[in-house]
């Protein structure tokens, strides 16, 4: 893979990318109420939160210049979180005239899911379980290939946002065939 790296900019580290390219910051994505959002992220989760910004709106063109949304879209607000040793995550609420109110599933194009680390995949499913989440079958455990030792299972937030926990306490299989190592929330300076 490492043929596929464009080496003709600079990065922070040299290896060619993003000049100053340092790691991801957050993601972001939206959800229908912001209050419920939260309240699950934190109480349910365990999640922190920062900070929150908003509303924001423009009479011009200026949402649909920046954001690419429709130019009448309102930012109602956003906060700003972590969980542990995780990458930040910033939790929209919008209102706009051309709004889709569908969650998009992961084999829809801009699909996506937030995946949390947990030590013991099971103790976090039976804790989602008592807590009233939908969890959406049992752990899948891979045996093969290079994601063997990891386990993984999908579940709901209240809203529809597709979650998913996953464990490796003892690491990957692909760890045997590389020094390299993806980033970890167990070892976060690794």
């Amino acid at each position: 893979m490492d043929e596929l790296r464009d080496r003709t900019a600079g990065g922070r580290d040299g290896r060619g990318g993003l000049p100053g390219l340092a790691g991801t910051d957050h993601v972001g994505f939206t959800v229908p109420d912001l209050d419920e959002a939260v309240a699950f992220f934190v109480n349910v989760i365990g999640c922190d939160l920062f900070y929150e910004l908003g509303p924001f709106q423009a009479d011009d063109d200026w949402m649909q210049e920046h954001l690419n949304v429709h130019p009448r879209t309102v930012m109602k607000r956003l906060r700003l979180m972590r969980c542990r040793n995780g990458s930040n995550f910033e939790i929209f609420e919008y209102t706009s005239p051309d709004q889709n109110h569908l969650q998009p599933r992961n084999s829809d194009v801009g699909g996506h899911h937030l995946a949390f680390y947990v030590d013991d995949i099971n103790a976090a499913v039976a804790y989602l379980k008592a807590k009233g989440v939908r969890v959406q079958g049992q752990p899948t455990v891979r045996t093969a290939g290079p994601s063997a030792g990891q386990s993984w299972v999908y579940f709901l937030a209240p809203w529809g946002m597709q979650l998913e926990l996953v464990s490796f306490p003892k690491g990957k299989a692909y760890e045997r065939n590389t020094p390299r190592r993806l980033w970890h929330p167990a070892d976060p300076a690794g």
